[in-house]
């Protein structure tokens, strides 16, 4: 699957048009605030229906608006188009004209991986930002795995509104086994991925790092596998859970590390290490997502060259995974000719404007 043209409506500063995108490989270069990371984010939108920048869905709006449309069209696929737009608050998702009664229904039609600066936060930020990248990781190739996640929340958040209304024993009676059974599914999956990733990713970093041993840990909150031990845990620690609140245990607490030879590595990591085991986390996502689908996904690869010497950005491109189509930005001084293939479409970013480059 790949993109064949890219249409936006009051998105971000980008000029409202229409940009053919019929091409393998496309290069966008700019100064940095002129609009390719937007046209990055646009694609995305029309993946997901969200943004991978982290806001609400009124701030992509260009100023002074309050709607904004992305639509894309497909090749490959056996959809042909997709529209993604928001206005009066309410967001969007027409397939072929037929609006999605679910998001989940994108991520069978059009994934993309997107390499970005937020990317740091999967290794250096909070671990709700670990969560989410695995969560999001499994939820590509195992639309069960995402239905458990959610079916989990539902129940958290009914038992956290219940926690803090005071309303607790009986409702919590019923809450808890509910609790206990969808995160023990979470926790069986989640375990067998991470074995399953560390398996890609460890190779990866050695060979662009040079450093074996790297490999992701997962520590589950609670340390028990049966439903009736859960449920106990749960029992035992009420009075902390009421007095705070909310669930202080749970896979919502769930942590992830990086480690090497069995010892946390993440903190010790340089920041030049940290970005590359935030690179190597997407390019091992690609990967585990063609392994477990048999299909490419679509790169949006967002100035991920320009902090990295020139050895490692040639290990660093020796090791991409496979794509059907792939995204980069750059800013003018880089060296992006090198990279360029006889077929790669280059386009100039100003301004929002989006214009096929002149050589």
């Amino acid at each position: 699957m790949a993109f064949e043209t890219l249409r936006t409506a009051f998105f971000r500063n980008l000029t409202d048009t229409e940009v053919d995108i019929r091409a393998r490989d496309i290069f966008l270069v700019g100064e940095n605030g002129q609009g390719k990371t937007n046209f990055l984010e646009a694609l995305y939108f029309c993946s997901y229906a969200t943004s991978f920048r982290g806001v609400r869905d009124g701030e992509v709006a260009h100023t002074g608006e309050k709607k904004f449309s992305a639509e894309v069209k497909l090749f490959g696929s056996l959809y042909e188009k997709i529209l993604v737009k928001y206005e009066k608050a309410k967001k969007i998702v027409l397939i072929d004209g037929k609006q999605a009664e679910d998001r989940k229904e994108l991520l069978e039609i059009n994934p993309c991986i997107v390499f970005c600066h937020e990317d740091m936060e999967f290794v250096a930020g909070t671990p709700e930002r670990r969560r989410w990248f695995f969560d999001q990781n499994q939820s590509l190739y195992d639309p069960v795995y995402l239905d458990d996640l959610r079916r989990y929340r539902k129940v958290l958040k009914s038992r956290n509104t219940v926690l803090r209304e005071g309303r607790y024993k009986s409702v919590l009676d019923a809450l808890d086994p509910q609790l206990a059974a969808y995160g023990l599914r979470l926790m069986e999956k989640r375990e067998e991925a991470v074995r399953r990733f560390s398996e890609t990713f460890g190779p990866l970093y050695k060979t662009v790092a040079g450093i074996g041993g790297i490999a992701v840990r997962y520590t589950p909150s609670w340390k028990v596998s049966t439903p009736e031990a859960v449920t106990s845990i749960l029992e035992e620690h009420r009075d902390g859970d009421i007095s705070a609140g909310l669930s202080l245990s749970g896979p919502h607490r769930d942590r992830y590390s990086f480690t090497h030879n069995g010892v946390d590595f993440s903190a010790k990591a340089s920041t030049g290490q940290r970005r590359l085991l935030a690179l190597l986390l997407r390019i091992a996502q690609a990967r585990r997502f063609s392994e477990m689908t048999g299909r490419n996904p679509v790169l949006l690869l967002d100035d991920v060259l320009l902090e990295l010497d020139p050895e490692k950005r040639r290990r660093l491109l020796s090791v991409m995974p496979g794509y059907d189509q792939a995204f980069y930005t750059f800013l003018p001084e880089e060296p992006y000719e090198r990279y360029r293939k006889s077929d790669t479409l280059v386009y100039t970013v100003q301004n929002g404007q989006v214009a096929a480059q002149i050589i």
